[in-house]
């Protein structure tokens, strides 16, 4: 393996990383959210990088772009739903959704 897929893959376990933490310490909804964003671009840089040391760079970019669409879909529910719990609880904390239970 080449340098730069070293790099690259350190990139990867960095945004993983501050993905990890974000989600294990906030309790605002739509920071959580954004740490689960992180975490998926991270995955999605994994994908292209690994695709380039493997020389098969087409598959790997057809793979984010399907990733990247999943993503798109999954932050509209999620946004959806946080707007709601908003106008439900007042409150964007997470301990406070224990009120929602039916």
């Amino acid at each position: 393996m080449n340098n730069l897929w070293i790099l690259n893959m350190g990139a990867v376990a960095l945004l993983i990383g501050i993905g990890l933490y974000c989600l294990l310490t906030m309790r605002n909804t739509v920071k959580l959210l954004i740490g689960i964003e992180v975490i998926s671009k991270g995955v999605t840089l994994a994908l292209v990088a690994s695709g380039y040391a493997r020389n098969n760079l087409m598959v790997a970019q057809s793979l984010a772009i399907t990733v990247i669409v999943v993503d798109v879909a999954v932050i509209a529910t999620a946004l959806a739903l946080i707007i709601n719990i908003n106008r439900h609880t007042k409150s964007l904390d997470v301990g406070k959704l224990t009120r929602l239970k039916g």
